[in-house]
């Protein structure tokens, strides 16, 4: 397949917004000159780098007759929420399959979930659970989307072959001269796209991974990327030499102690970048690569300028397990005076 040849659904607005940070490149000794590649200003339902692998996920899924788009995640899903709202824009019904007990309490993305009227499944069998509720689906006479977790697939991937291209052409018009791009490693759809892009594109820049989650990412990167190019006819293929993840000190690594799970070290990061730039990121993910950029740069790992790919992700910052654990430090460090 020829990645020029596939069809896409417009669901976000694009070239998102490529801005310079100055004052959180002051805060580390203007050592670098930092910018910022805003895909977190994506639609739909506040977007995310999901929308762009949605894209071609959703044309695909029409071409293909599905009525319902079933997809997973944990509870608080980002790539979930893009889904449903990119599933409900293109008349589909939408279907998520989440991990561990349903909740007593609605917060951050399934607040959003619900309010879009997402039927929600919980289960700690995901596989089977997945076979139950599609065949539910499809005995209602509906053709079911089975898109896997993170939207990581050879289609969805393409969003982020392209989006190289995009910031190609932004720098170019910018005038700007990046040596590294900072991106998330989490399904590989975001992170694997990006590195194929570099090398098809032949970008001037690295792509400089930080994981989510603890454990080896690398080869799985070069599985997924020589995948990609096998796939789309790109024409190369990479060793591990080629994919650069960044995991931090081996007592207070990026991806913290678990997926998901409140980090002191992720929020001073998300801190700075709020009360120095204005940009809100999120504990989960965009707040985890942060924090390791921000340690690289001080480091002197990171030795030119970059670019810092938000992925989105904010309503994480108001799941219940983020909110209660940064409550002391908000009030510590915030002015409220009552008069």
């Amino acid at each position: 397949m020829k990645l020029e040849e596939l069809k896409k659904v417009k669901l976000g607005e694009y070239p998102t917004p490529l801005q310079e940070m100055p004052h959180l490149a002051a805060k580390h000794g203007n050592k670098i000159k930092m910018w910022i590649k805003r895909d977190d200003t994506t639609g739909p339902a506040f977007g995310g780098n999901k929308t762009r692998k949605l894209e071609y996920v959703m044309a695909d899924a029409i071409d293909k007759g599905c009525t319902a788009m079933l997809t997973y995640g944990g509870p608080q899903t980002n790539h979930g929420r893009t889904t449903v709202a990119a599933a409900i824009h293109c008349g589909m019904k939408p279907i998520l399959v989440l991990g561990g007990e349903a909740p007593k309490y609605l917060s951050g993305n399934l607040t959003l979930d619900a309010m879009m009227g997402t039927d929600l499944y919980f289960s700690s069998d995901r596989d089977k659970a997945a076979k139950e509720v599609i065949a539910k689906y499809e005995a209602q006479g509906d053709k079911v989307y089975d898109l896997p977790t993170g939207g990581s697939t050879m289609i969805g991937a393409a969003g982020y072959i392209m989006a190289v291209k995009e910031i190609m052409d932004q720098c170019e018009a910018m005038d700007i001269h990046p040596k590294y791009l900072i991106a998330t490693v989490g399904s590989l759809g975001t992170f694997g796209g990006l590195n194929a892009g570099v090398h098809y594109f032949k970008a001037p820049f690295k792509v400089i991974g930080v994981p989510v989650s603890p454990g080896d990412k690398v080869a799985g990167a070069v599985e997924f990327v020589n995948k990609l190019s096998d796939f789309y006819d790109l024409g190369f293929k990479i060793t591990a030499d080629d994919i650069c993840v960044m995991e931090g000190p081996e007592d207070a690594p990026y991806a913290g102690e678990a997926y998901n799970k409140p980090d002191p070290l992720t929020r001073a990061a998300m801190f700075e970048l709020a009360r120095e730039e204005g940009i809100i990121s999120d504990p989960t993910y965009t707040g985890k690569t942060l924090r390791g950029f921000l340690d690289m740069v001080d480091k002197g790992i990171i030795d030119g300028d970059t670019i810092f790919l938000h992925t989105g992700g904010a309503m994480a910052v108001w799941t219940k397990e983020h909110l209660d654990d940064m409550q002391q430090e908000l009030f510590d460090n915030c002015s409220i005076t009552e008069i």
